[in-house]
This record gives structure tokens, C-alpha cells and sequence, in this order.
């Protein structure tokens, strides 16, 4: 049964690819994105674009919509924590004026985008949902308290609410036209599309921060998930949904790779040598971030398909160099 969805933040990297999942399925897809980070060549052919801030979102927000999508956030850690104020406002401020956009319109499902930054550092791997939350940076102080505020709503007011809680999210995604959607922040600050603009001769080479910590290769292990896997997700979490609760799932493969695992990767993949510079350990990066996906399966019936390191990695090389830029 065909739907129309309000997605936020849907010029974005994984916005983008949720909204074209969507379209894929049958729905019908209005995106609001400020372009302040995402790119409007992003926005798949097919859905309605919006240039505004979700602040705004009661200008479009009508009781046609059956759910609301949100990706619109400012995510850079390192930024949060000399702009904290920019997260706040932007993070809570601006998803509290979306709550009450959808409260007036009457449209009672939403599906949150969330974060593994909202835990911390973890005192056990893989990590689950009832881990303590002790986020280290703004970043995930903010997205925390959105959660709690989609809480709250949800058991006031009969929201129907999601929040899915990325790991590492890579890869590409190639459309049924052949456009691909793929990663490419401004700056850049993920592993491996840095480890790719070495390949492409953008970086002499790259930093591992810290080869020293209790791994078997001394370099941080993460938990990378597909990105086409991540939407599905999305789509799962639209029909779980339920009203007065607020699920909150973990979204990861539940394996992870030592940052030399993912550079080996790329070499395999790419077939060019990658240097490496070692750098001093950097403040706040745990040793081990893994998730335990098992309310995903359980909640949502979602299965990831696409868990092999090789196959993200090619995804996102794919995409790099279509790019070629």
C-alpha cells in the first residue's frame, strides 16, 4: 500500500537514499533540506523537493502525510564540540518545531534517524539498547535528547515513533537509472571514503589515530553496515511503528574491522598501495563500537544482506569514481 512521506534532510547521504527507496516502493516523497550539507543533485528523481528548514515544516506538513522521515541534523563530532550551540539549536530546537508541525497536521508516525554516538563509550560489546547513554561529545548529547523528547511525545500525545541507531553507515547506492548515491560530506570525515582519496590521489596517505589500543591489531574496530541496508531499515521501521511507543533499535552487522582491516580492504579493492601515517590516539574514540542488531531482527524483521566489507567498499569506490572529483 502506496504512501506519501515528509523526509527530512533527504539531500543528504543517507536521507537521499532512504527517499529513493521509498520511490522505489511505490510511495510518494516530498524532501525538505535546507542545503546547508546536502547536495540537491542529491534528491532522487521522482520525489518533490522543498529547499526550506524543518522549522518551517508546518508550511508543508499536511494531514496527507502518513509518516515523516527525519534526517535533518548537523553530525560533525568535531565541530559539536566547539559549536555546541549550533547542535542544540539545529538538533533539538529545530526537531522540537517538527513535532509540533506534525502534532497540527495530524500526522502521528515518525522515524528517526539516530546514533551510536548517544551511548558513548561502551562498558560492554556488542552494545544494546538498555546500555547506559553517556554520550562524549554535543553530537550525541543532542540526538539523546531527541530521543527523549520523541519519548515523551509518543506517551502524551500517541506518536507512533522509531529511532534507529546507526553505526557505521558506507557504501553506495546504484539506482535502477544508474545514478549512484554515495557518501561525499564537506569535509570529509569518515574512514573509508578518506582511505579512497588516497586510491584517487587526493591524500598522500592516511592517518590511523592510535595503533596501540587492546585490539588484535592495535587500531579501532567499528561496526560498518550497508547503506541500502540502513534504508530498508527505514521502510521496516515506517510499518512497525506503533502508536504511543517509541521503539529504539540499534542498527549494525554485529561484526567489526580494525581500521587496517578497512585499508587492506581498499587495496584489495582498488589495487593501489595506501600509506599510512600513524597519529597520536584521538580523545573519546573507544577501542570496540559493535552493535547487537537483535530488536532490529525481532522489532522490525530486518535482515541485513549486504555485510561484507569487500562489497561496501567496492559499492563506495564505484561512486568515488563516478564522481571523479
Amino acid at each position: 500500500m502506496s504512501g506519501k512521506y515528509l523526509v527530512t534532510g533527504g539531500a543528504g547521504y543517507v536521507g537521499s537514499v532512504v527517499a529513493q527507496h521509498l520511490l522505489e516502493a511505490g510511495h510518494e516523497v516530498v524532501v525538505l533540506d535546507n542545503l546547508s550539507t546536502g547536495f540537491r543533485e542529491g534528491v532522487p528523481a521522482g520525489a518533490t523537493f522543498v529547499e526550506g528548514d524543518i522549522r518551517d515544516a508546518a508550511k508543508w506538513l499536511d494531514s496527507s502525510f502518513d509518516a515523516v522521515l527525519h534526517f535533518a541534523a548537523s553530525s560533525q563530532v568535531g565541530e559539536s564540540v566547539v559549536k555546541p550551540e549550533k547542535y542544540w539549536d539545529n538538533n533539538v530546537g529545530g526537531t522540537m518545531a517538527l513535532l509540533g508541525a506534525m502534532r497540527e497536521a495530524g500526522v502521528r508516525r515518525l522515524v528517526f534517524s539516530s546514533t551510536a554516538a548517544t551511548y558513548g563509550e561502551p562498558t560492554e560489546v556488542p552494545i544494546v539498547e538498555s546500555a547506559p547513554t553517556q554520550p562524549t561529545n554535543p553530537y550525541g548529547a543532542t540526538k539523546l535528547a531527541v530521543d527523549h523528547m520523541i519519548t515523551s511525545e509518543s506517551a502524551a500525545h500517541g506518536l507512533a515513533a522509531v529511532s534507529l541507531r546507526y553505526f557505521n553507515v558506507a557504501g553506495a547506492y546504484g539506482t535502477r537509472s544508474n545514478v549512484m548515491v554515495g557518501e561525499r560530506h564537506d569535509p570529509e570525515s569518515h574512514l573509508i571514503p578518506l582511505v579512497l582519496q588516497v586510491a584517487q590521489g587526493k591524500r598522500d596517505a592516511i592517518s590511523v589515530y592510535g595503533d596501540d589500543y587492546p585490539t588484535p591489531d592495535g587500531t579501532c574496530v567499528r561496526d560498518y553496515i550497508h547503506v541500502a541496508d540502513l534504508a530498508e531499515a527505514h521502510l521496516l521501521a515506517v510499518r512497525a511503528a506503533t502508536p504511543g511507543e517509541h521503539l529504539i533499535c540499534n542498527l549494525g552487522n554485529g561484526n567489526g574491522f580494525s581500521v587496517r582491516e578497512v585499508i587492506e580492504t581498499v587495496r584489495q579493492v582498488t589495487g593501489h598501495a595506501i600509506p599510512e601515517v600513524v597519529a597520536p590516539r584521538r580523545g573519546g574514540d573507544p577501542a570496540v563500537l559493535v552493535a547487537s542488531a537483535a530488536t532490529a531482527r525481532e522489532k522490525l524483521g530486518w535482515n541485513p544482506s549486504r555485510a561484507d566489507l569487500a562489497g561496501i567498499v567496492a559499492d563506495a569506490w564505484d561512486f568515488a569514481q563516478r564522481r571523479g572529483k
